[in-house]
């Protein structure tokens, strides 16, 4: 069929197209199971996580980075290194950092933030979301994220 139209391709082209459709149908979650990739979802979420521990650990300069408030007053569930979730009235302020991972830090367990160093506070956060469904689905959310802090609200 292709001699008739006057169109020479290399052998194996058919085999190569075939291969490139089938992968291009394999849909995005399956793909990054098999390759073992995160989601970039996951990925902001790890490195969060390990924005937040150095921040609690003092590695930054204290001046010059946030200041996370800790929650003294609450000991039953979670880590001994709770933050002070704060509400705010205007509805832009919830996309910011401190109020995108304060939640999720609360509910880290003690096991996983009471290290020494970052690179085994990375392998200890690994290990626990290791049978979370956003490590490679891009749609889903972490679970077991309860509200376990108290709020306090700013006119902000």
């Amino acid at each position: 069929m292709q001699q008739s139209i006057g169109i020479s391709c290399p052998p194996g082209t058919q085999q190569r197209t075939r291969r490139t459709l089938l992968k291009r149908s394999i849909d995005a979650t399956n793909r990054l199971q098999r390759r073992k990739l995160p989601t970039l979802k996951y990925r902001r979420l790890r490195g969060d996580m390990i924005e937040v521990f150095k921040m609690t650990r003092n590695i930054y300069n204290p001046d010059v980075s946030l200041k996370l408030e800790y929650n003294l007053g609450c000991s039953t569930r979670g880590n001994q290194y709770k933050l002070l979730n704060c509400t705010f009235c205007r509805n832009f302020r919830k996309y910011y950092f401190t109020a995108r991972v304060i939640n999720i830090w609360n509910s880290l367990p003690n096991c996983v933030v009471d290290v020494s160093t970052t690179n085994q506070f990375k392998a200890r956060l690994d290990k626990f979301w290791l049978h979370q469904d956003i490590l490679y689905d891009y749609t889903a959310d972490l679970t077991g994220i309860g509200d376990r802090s108290v709020h306090v609200t700013k006119d902000e």
